[in-house]
């Protein structure tokens, strides 16, 4: 089983790979944010919870998101793996992740980490916003603060990672399809020795 964490700064076209990466290998994406908001719009009683929390303005738990991962990991027995993506962000989310998965029989495979110059994230962020109407992605400042977040508080998690022998960047300098080659000669080889 392919269990992938799918990393990088606001704007390293985490959701474009993703989307190829589950045609190709036949994972199931498991993003942190789309998962909450399903649970929301089904109004479950988790939904109803993340709901009063993001309405509160507060964090969604650790706790919270680990069993809605947990859920749809056995939700989806027969996927060939998983991606993860917008969890973990913190070490101790890692770790978390790492027992859960454990307790299942799994572990995380590889933490894969889409590399990005910040001009270029702050013009591809800018970009996605005069498409998708989302006005948090057409002030520089609130994308800036965005990238400097991740650099402080987010990107250790990849440290966490690399101690494991886990972490393997790939630059995301070049166009969609250039970058999916990339992941693929990274992948490629890690699938066959799962195989076998």
């Amino acid at each position: 089983m392919l269990n992938i964490v799918l990393f990088g700064p606001p704007g390293a076209g985490k959701g474009t790979q993703a989307v190829k990466l589950v045609e190709n290998y036949n994972l199931v994406h498991l993003s942190t944010g789309d998962m909450l908001r399903a649970e929301m719009k089904k109004g479950s009683p988790l939904g109803l919870t993340v709901k009063d929390l993001i309405d509160k303005g507060e964090l969604v738990s650790d706790e919270i998101v680990i069993e809605l991962i947990r859920e749809n990991v056995n939700n989806n027995k027969n996927a060939a793996g998983f991606i993860f993506d917008g969890f973990p962000r913190t070490i101790a989310q890692a770790k978390s992740l790492d027992a859960m998965l454990e307790k299942e029989s799994m572990n995380i495979s590889l933490m894969i980490t889409l590399e990005v110059e910040e001009q270029e994230l702050i013009k591809r962020i800018l970009t996605r916003g005069e498409t998708s109407g989302r006005t948090d992605d057409l002030d520089t400042g609130i994308i800036k603060n965005r990238i400097k977040v991740y650099n402080e508080q987010t990107s250790p998690v990849a440290d966490y990672y690399k101690r494991q022998n886990k972490h393997i960047p790939v630059d995301n300098m070049g166009t969609i399809d250039e970058t999916f080659d990339c992941l693929k000669k990274v992948l490629d080889p890690k699938i066959v020795t799962e195989q076998n």
